[in-house]
């Protein structure tokens, strides 16, 4: 067990809560706990994850989008930094098919490149889906999309059992817990987007870059 890996998980679910409350500074403390998790995946003190430690690569740079987007949106008087809203049919239509094509793309680029040890298949699967689900869930938490939440169910029924399988008993056991977290933080945001659609419809022209 790496003191690291459970620091950094801590900060994940700092940055998870503050996410719920629409702060801006979920993402400097998911920064920090990407690059703590990045040392931990690629550790050779236990197995390397080389797809886990890519993703918080990807992470960090969706996360500067985030962090950005969120400022930019964010008013006077403390107003929330974002206003959740369900994506579009139209923002769907293209995501959801980029989305699976790129896991199959990260399938074999990440089985062609190799685990560094003997793994089965389905790890590269596993891996492909964690990697792909966690940037779009960044991406959409950016945007401020309801959505967001539900990815993160998605990764969290396939990273949970790989993290188990390879002994990744602290990050296992926050996806775990997260699970139950992001269940809780979709009702909030969707009683939120509900609740605030008339005042995010009237200001979302201001919100979205030109």
């Amino acid at each position: 067990m790496s003191y690291r890996e459970i620091v950094g998980n801590a900060f994940g679910l700092a940055s998870a809560l503050f996410g719920l409350r629409r702060l801006v500074w979920a993402w400097p403390v998911g920064i920090v706990g990407n690059v703590l998790l990045f040392t931990v995946f690629v550790s050779q003190q236990t197995t390397p994850l080389y797809g886990q430690a890519a993703r918080q690569v990807f992470f960090v740079a969706t996360s500067v989008y985030g962090w950005w987007r969120w400022r930019r949106n964010r008013g006077g008087g403390g107003a929330p930094a974002v206003r959740p809203r369900w994506a579009t049919a139209r923002e769907r239509a293209w995501l959801v098919p980029a989305g699976l094509a790129a896991v199959v793309a990260c399938f074999f680029v990440f089985r062609a490149v190799g685990a560094g040890f003997p793994v089965p298949w389905w790890y590269y699967l596993a891996d492909s889906w964690i990697f792909v689900g966690s940037i779009a869930a960044t991406y959409a938490m950016a945007r401020g999309w309801v959505d967001f939440w539900l990815c993160w169910i998605a990764v969290d029924l396939v990273g949970v059992p790989e993290l188990l399988h390879f002994h990744y008993y602290p990050s296992a056991l926050l996806y775990a817990v997260y699970a139950g977290f992001v269940l809780w933080g979709f009702a909030v945001w969707l009683r939120i987007s509900r609740r605030e659609g008339p005042q995010r419809r009237s200001a979302e022209p201001a919100l979205e870059p030109a």
